[in-house]
């Protein structure tokens, strides 16, 4: 997989893999609760391409992967008890990580996630977080597996899911 940063010119590529992402998670038993147009938005997309935040991971010319990196957290983040206090420019946040299923089971989550570790480890960021809805057992597991620590479950409120429980996990670098 090429994971490349996303250019405005393949937003109606992303969108559409959002789409098709999100219908798709209707069907699965484990899921980040995603629901199209709220979350993630059309303009929440247009942005994190804008500020060149979003990545792509292609299989050939096919989006199979995508994710957002940036600096931004939810405000109940501030109540987690941390394994090291940083500041906002410190931590690197993934948000909107999802492969397709037709590309499911090829560890492509997995190459996400050690992309942003390699840019933490060549960037002076000292730390990775993420939230995972309680209960999306496949994506705390591969982030378990590429090294990240369970800190917290605590209520957070997302306009897809409400007020809903999530897990925070952290990984130091």
């Amino acid at each position: 997989m090429q994971i490349v940063k996303a250019d405005i010119k393949d937003y109606p590529a992303v969108r559409e893999f959002y789409y098709a992402l999100t219908d798709e998670m209707e069907q699965a038993e484990f899921t980040p609760g995603w629901i199209r147009d709220i979350y993630p938005t059309q303009e929440y997309l247009k942005e994190s391409i804008r500020k060149g935040e979003l990545y792509i991971g292609r299989c050939g010319e096919e989006i199979a992967a995508c994710m957002v990196v940036n600096h931004d957290y939810n405000e109940a983040y501030r109540q987690v008890k941390w394994s090291v206090e940083v500041e906002d420019s410190e931590v690197l946040m993934i948000h909107t990580l999802g492969v397709r299923r037709k590309f499911s089971g090829r560890g492509l989550a997995k190459q996400l996630v050690q992309e942003v570790i390699d840019m933490a480890e060549n960037s002076g960021i000292r730390a990775i977080r993420l939230d995972v809805l309680k209960g999306n057992l496949p994506a705390e597991k591969v982030y378990l597996k590429m090294g990240f620590r369970y800190v917290d479950t605590l209520p957070m409120y997302y306009e897809d899911t409400g007020i809903t429980d999530y897990k925070a996990f952290e990984r130091l670098i």
